[in-house]
């Protein structure tokens, strides 16, 4: 929603402001649709040469998905820090053992099966589930299970930025192929000298100019934009893999489930982050 309202921003000033100094909207308006043709089919050209298929789509699921709130809010964190606290209660008590039927087969679990957002997020879920079973299985260190989620989290985030990277590169060319598109305006103007009076000359170079500031306003105004919010929301989706890495590197370091979810807690942003005091309100009933 909001990258719509910037662009009605970018496009009222811009476009406002030209017509408030005195310009005519026509002129701008009249030569844009070969402009937009040369520019954006260019640079939607270069985007499908340099990139492979899965980065293709998932740029333009990001870019849709702009459109939608974030996939995480409060209330979806406290339910994360539920289902965490729930196991490692269960750890504390009965053993890993005790969960490793729940690992296994997560949809038939009586403990998953209590928090539907986690389930359904099959990527949160196997993370969740890979590191347990670390956990079960592994015998490793705190150190060396650190290092391992590290690593996971390290390419899960490389993973996830590449569309926003994709986009971006668009962004950065997006000018470049506006002179392009002004250059061959002027070449197409050239074989008028001569022939056609001043007035008529200075309307095509007017309108080859056209060109550069399309390319220029759409790299800067739109194509940008969308690339920072694409790598935005890649940060706010990544939260809940840290705090799962968190709360269970703190559990295997000893710490009680409590505590352990406190320092999960303590990664969240302000404005998504439980209190103290409700949140513990909410462990009680989980327990």
């Amino acid at each position: 929603m909001f990258v719509l309202i910037g662009y009605v921003v970018v496009l009222a000033c811009v476009f406002g402001g030209y017509i408030i100094a005195g310009g005519h909207i026509m002129a701008v308006v009249e030569p844009a649709a070969i402009e937009m043709l040369i520019i954006g089919g260019g640079a939607l050209g270069a985007f499908i040469a340099s990139n492979n298929l899965k980065v293709i789509k998932a740029s333009v699921t990001g870019t849709l998905g702009l459109l939608k709130g974030p996939k995480y809010g409060k209330a979806d964190y406290v339910e994360l820090l539920k289902l965490l606290y729930e196991i490692l209660m269960k750890i504390r008590k009965e053993g890993l053992m005790a969960i490793e039927a729940h690992v296994e087969n997560p949809e038939s679990s009586t403990i998953f099966q209590k928090y539907p957002k986690v389930l359904g997020d099959h990527h949160l879920l196997d993370f969740i589930t890979d590191c347990l079973r670390l956990m079960i299985g592994g015998n490793m260190n705190p150190h060396e299970l650190e290092a391992v989620l590290e690593a996971e989290l390290e390419t899960h985030h490389k993973e996830a930025h590449e569309p926003s990277h994709a986009i971006q590169k668009v962004a950065d060319g997006l000018p470049a192929f506006g002179i392009v598109a002004a250059v061959l305006g002027i070449v197409k103007v050239m074989s008028y000298v001569g022939s056609a009076p001043p007035e008529v000359i200075g309307q095509k170079v007017a309108a080859a100019l056209v060109g550069t500031f399309l390319g220029i306003l759409l790299g800067y105004g739109f194509v940008g934009p969308i690339a920072s919010a694409m790598e935005g929301r890649s940060n706010e989706d990544a939260k809940p893999f840290e705090l799962v890495k968190i709360a269970l590197l703190a559990s295997v370091r000893g710490y009680p489930p409590p505590v352990a979810i406190e320092f999960a807690r303590k990664q969240l942003f302000s404005d998504l982050r439980p209190s103290f005091a409700d949140l513990e309100g909410e462990l009680k009933g989980a327990k």
